[in-house]
């Protein structure tokens, strides 16, 4: 019996998985050259999948893969009610960035969630419209921001580079990933104080749409000793 484990398929996040991976006994890697899209696994009973970091949640919540490496945002923006959908196996500690709600600095007296309540409704009554916030994260931002009973604002699907939304114009603040903030702060943002939305980083999830008999289990319950989880 093979499991099915969908790994990112590019970039620094599938190098950390194979060593993440490799730090416990399960060589994985490219089968092929760098252009093929195919892996091999020394283990037996683990049938890795090359896939994009966006294609793995979808996979895991379709069940066609039986575990999957993403990072923990985009299960969480991708899978509607993702508990019910999926399972996290184990934090992999790389891969580590923040979802936040960031606003421009010029907004002196904005630096909490509260305050950006107030500046939403404040925004309305002198525009007309509701405050815009950009972000390609609409499920988490939407669920934060209603969690913490902010209202009268508008997201607006970001198709490009978040953080140049509000000196473009096509927003007023955003919702975004960050590592650094670097970028944030270059385009003149700064993140508010409880605005954190999400920590994410790399986990590895195992589907619970899956086929999982009592063989499959086996497999798993062998590689969880194994990987120590």
């Amino acid at each position: 019996m093979t499991l099915r484990l969908g790994l990112p398929s590019k970039g620094r996040l599938m190098e950390d998985a194979f060593g993440w991976f490799a730090g416990r006994g399960i060589a994985l890697g490219r089968a092929g050259g760098e252009r093929e899209y195919s892996a091999r696994s020394d283990w037996e009973g683990l049938e890795p999948v090359l896939l994009s970091a966006g294609e793995i949640p979808r996979e895991l919540e379709a069940g066609r893969i039986h575990l999957g490496v993403t990072g923990s945002d985009l299960v969480r923006e991708k899978v509607a009610a993702w508990e019910d959908r999926v399972e996290e196996i184990a934090p992999m500690g790389f891969g580590g960035a923040d979802v936040v709600i960031a606003v421009p600095r010029f907004w002196v007296d904005v630096d909490t969630l509260d305050d950006l309540d107030d500046a939403c409704a404040a925004f309305r009554r002198a525009h007309g419209h509701r405050l815009r916030i950009a972000t390609k994260y609409h499920r988490l931002t939407r669920d934060f921001l209603r969690s913490r009973g902010v209202a009268d604002y508008l997201l607006v699907d970001s198709q490009g580079a978040t953080e140049g939304a509000v000196r473009g114009e096509t927003a007023e603040a955003i919702a975004d990933i960050t590592s650094t903030g670097e970028t944030l702060r270059a385009n003149g943002l700064k993140v508010l104080g409880d605005g954190l939305i999400h920590a994410s980083q790399a986990t590895l999830f195992r589907s619970k749409g899956a086929t999982w008999g009592e063989a499959e289990m086996a497999v798993l319950g062998r590689l969880k000793g194994v990987l120590g989880v």
